[in-house]
């Protein structure tokens, strides 16, 4: 897994890059096809929001793409809900996919009868 950290308004300092690290790996083990995780923090400029981060993250697999952010004073903690959200999300993912599987597995099947050859049909009566 590619992990990308990206800082707009301000530098990603290296404690938050093993933060993002320690608390983004449990999703790889959620998804193993994870291959890419790009991690953008936001610095909020505005003096109104008062020195807010906001985190966002998308988690790349071959087909699909999951997508979460967060806002909150203090990164690490935007880190840690933004985790969480992933991880639902990827978790209601997987539940609708073996929901999908179990429903079309309970179908009744068509029976594979295999077409009698004459030579079976006279071992049949005969013994």
């Amino acid at each position: 897994m590619e992990l990308v950290l990206k800082g707009r308004g301000a530098r990603v300092p290296e404690r938050l890059r093993k933060v993002a690290e320690h608390k983004l790996a449990r999703l790889e083990r959620l998804e193993p096809r994870l291959t890419r995780l790009e991690v953008t923090v936001v610095t909020e400029r505005n003096p109104r929001q008062g020195g807010m981060h906001r985190v966002e993250v998308v988690a790349a697999t071959p087909r699909k793409t999951f997508r979460a952010h967060a806002d909150d004073r203090n990164p690490e903690t935007a880190i840690d809900v933004v985790a969480e959200r992933l991880e639902r999300q990827i978790r209601d993912h997987h539940e609708r996919r073996r929901a999908r599987l179990i429903a079309g597995a309970s179908r009744v099947k068509s029976a594979q009868v295999s077409p009698a050859t004459p030579d079976e049909d006279d071992a049949r009566s005969t013994g």
